[in-house]
């Protein structure tokens, strides 16, 4: 229940940082994609960036340009909330926990997006 609230939370904060954040809203620039967050046990979420916004939507999609895969969503929670993402990521690919596909140099841009909305 938290990962799914999480993803929830996750599209909220994005949708009102496409409006409100410069910094946010550059990241956004030429990007045209819809990308997924999920974990094994059935939780997902996808997000669809088109024209500087971004449009979260319940559920799957048949072809994100991305998609990150948590191993549980126990799993997920716990790495999308850690205080160093980025470290919690890297082992969490290395212990395979986090399983990406799709076009993995928009996992990059995806880290760079969420660290220009924190800020």
């Amino acid at each position: 229940m938290k990962f799914k609230l999480l993803l929830w939370a996750l599209g909220f904060m994005m949708k009102r940082a496409s409006r409100k954040n410069p910094t946010f809203q550059k990241t956004l620039e030429g990007q045209d994609l819809t990308f997924q967050l999920s974990s094994k046990d059935g939780v997902a979420r996808h997000y669809i960036v088109k024209g500087k916004q971004v449009y979260p939507v319940a559920g799957t999609t048949t072809e994100p340009t991305f998609e990150l895969s948590f191993s549980s969503a126990t799993k997920g929670f716990e790495i999308l909330t850690a205080k160093n993402t980025q470290e919690a990521f890297m082992r969490g690919v290395q212990e395979q926990n986090i399983v990406a596909t799709g076009d993995l140099s928009k996992v990059m841009w995806f880290q760079t997006m969420t660290r220009a909305m924190k800020g």
